[in-house]
């Protein structure tokens, strides 16, 4: 029976070390995540408060020395050019993508007879322009597929041809949508998808 006893102390002892190992681990884990948390906070990109005050002290100096006139001029056109890269953008002005259906013509004999599907997107300035070419798109369908329908596989089959076919469709599309009416401020053609069979 005295050994029940002493059984009893070394049960109770054993839990003793495994419960400060818990305890320490534990520890070592908040540490670890705490650290980890103010690394990332320390390494994140300054406010842009603090960036303009340090470009403000570049351009004073620059200003200060004779230097930089001209850079000067060109940081402001970039700075304010960069409102639309971060996403901020002006919706009159903003690039703005419009898909277009896809077309499916038949091309000039060529000697064989051939087609072309293709699907095209097109770039153009501001949201509001975008909307009225969506009102438009039974007319702007028709300038392209009497365009396409005037090309023969030979001519747009190259990449050149291709390139060739982009401009000319940027001219078609640019053309004002009445009579006396502006020029639209289409920037880009983009095709999608090409293929001639």
């Amino acid at each position: 029976m005295a050994q029940e006893p002493a059984k009893a102390e070394d049960a109770e002892a054993a839990p003793k070390p495994k419960k400060k190992l818990i305890i320490i681990l534990v520890a070592v884990l908040v540490l670890a995540i705490g650290g980890g948390a103010a690394a990332y906070f320390l390494m994140q990109k300054k406010p842009d408060a603090h960036q303009a005050k340090a470009k403000a002290g570049e351009h004073e100096a620059k200003a200060e020395d004779g230097e930089g006139h001209g850079e000067e001029a060109a940081a402001e056109e970039e700075a304010a050019e960069e409102p639309e890269a971060e996403g901020h953008a002006d919706p009159k002005t903003a690039l703005t993508f419009v898909p277009f259906e896809t077309f499916t013509v038949n091309l000039l004999p060529d000697p064989d007879d051939k087609f072309l599907q293709l699907d095209l997107t097109v770039e153009v300035k501001g949201a509001e322009l975008a909307e009225k070419l969506k009102v438009q798109m039974p007319a702007l369908r028709n300038r392209v597929l009497l365009l396409l329908t005037s090309k023969k596989a030979s001519d747009i089959s190259t990449p050149e041809g291709k390139t060739q076919l982009s401009e000319e469709l940027l001219a078609e599309l640019k053309k004002p949508l009445s009579k006396g009416g502006k020029p639209l401020k289409v920037t880009q053609v983009l095709f999608t998808s090409f293929v001639i069979q």
